[in-house]
């Protein structure tokens, strides 16, 4: 399948915004000269992961996987029936790694799988853990068929003070065909 991308409109924009963070306008690459990087993901399959290397690998910076002190059974319907009751319950599990200065750092490449429809448990308690006030955060989200649903607007909810940007990456699976273009319209330049 091929990537999609896709842009708010106006209503999404604006009640995204009085929510938590500000959305970016999409019409212009950001300005990114000299910004310092950092490519953040929960990977539960290794869908994420492998698009989450693939960024990093086009736009440098440093890498980091959300991990959580999360139990899953193996067998894939009650896993998706215990994601299922961990998003309706609003859960957040502790985070098994850390992030020394969160602050340095201009842009987040923010990385989760669709979940139900949102982002994944780990990415909210990432999002509540780290002040990410003031950063551009730029989200990708991979999925089985579920495109965006309300990943992105849930995350800018959330992301307190940050500046989303809304033409996110969407990933069939682990998909990256057509992520350099979609770099280079955002002001990525290998």
């Amino acid at each position: 399948m091929k990537r999609r991308h896709f842009l708010f409109g106006g209503l999404a924009i604006l009640a995204a915004s009085l929510m938590g963070g500000k959305v970016l306008a999409a019409e212009q690459p950001l300005p990114l000269d000299n910004a310092k990087i950092l490519v953040a993901y929960y990977s539960y399959s290794g869908n994420t992961k492998k698009v989450a290397k693939a960024i990093n690998e086009q736009v440098g910076g440093d890498i980091f996987e959300i991990k959580a002190n999360d139990n899953y059974p193996a067998e894939y319907k009650d896993m998706v029936m215990q994601a299922k009751q961990e998003i309706q319950s609003n859960y957040r599990p502790n985070l098994t790694t850390s992030l020394t200065d969160v602050d340095k750092y201009d842009v987040i490449f923010l990385g989760s799988p669709n979940w139900w429809g949102t982002i994944t448990p780990q990415v909210s308690s990432f999002l509540e853990k780290y002040n990410l006030s003031g950063k551009t955060v730029i989200p990708f989200i991979t999925h089985g068929s579920g495109g965006f649903q309300n990943t992105v607007s849930d995350m800018t909810k959330q992301c307190k003070g940050c500046n989303i940007y809304p033409d996110a990456w969407d990933s069939y699976g682990d998909n990256v065909d057509g992520l350099p273009d979609w770099l280079a319209k955002i002001g990525f330049k290998k």
